[in-house]
């Protein structure tokens, strides 16, 4: 009889699977994250779909939302917890799409790696901008965020050359793992 497989373990036999070094772990600044089983319903995403975050997160989201909502802003959420399982099939997407895995690990953190499965992250957009795009940094909503996202409890994780080498996402913002 084998023993059943650690959290780490999973994730390295995925990695494998999916063409990822195997150094990455160790080269990499990204922590590996573990996946939120604790997570409420915090409304529907852009594409209609019931977003998840964890508990406290979704109470900072929640109260921003609003803030910002009241000096009328419009916040809309893109993508909330994302599962191990999912981001797997994102990567298996995009190496279907024939993108090579170095380029994928630019703009997609593999699976585990992720700070969506941690529920405390969010990809947000703003009405007439789609989208995960860059642009969205010349909206007002990323100007509100950028002066009250932090009062809630939120900061950017991927701003331009940071620490993990991964593209600039203005979209992406996080609440640290004490806030939540």
């Amino acid at each position: 009889m084998t023993s059943p497989q650690t959290y780490e373990q999973q994730v390295a036999a995925i990695l494998r699977e999916l063409g990822v070094p195997a150094s990455f772990g160790s080269d990499s600044a990204m922590p590996l994250y573990r996946e939120a089983t604790d997570l409420v319903p915090v409304g529907t995403d852009i594409y209609g779909r019931q977003q998840r975050l964890a508990p406290a997160a979704a109470s900072c989201w929640q109260a921003m939302q609003m803030a910002a909502q009241q000096q009328g802003v419009s916040l809309v959420l893109v993508s909330a917890f994302r599962s191990v399982a999912y981001q797997r099939q994102i990567w298996e997407r995009k190496l279907k799409a024939g993108e090579s895995v170095q380029k994928i690990l630019s703009v997609s953190a593999p699976p585990g790696y992720s700070e969506h499965h941690t529920g405390r992250a969010i990809d947000m957009t703003a009405p007439g901008c789609a989208p995960v795009i860059e642009q969205f940094e010349t909206t007002v909503a990323f100007a509100w965020l950028l002066a009250n996202a932090g009062a809630f409890g939120f900061s950017m994780t991927y701003p331009r050359s940071n620490r993990y080498g991964v593209i600039y996402e203005p979209w992406h913002w996080s609440v640290p793992e004490m806030a939540a």
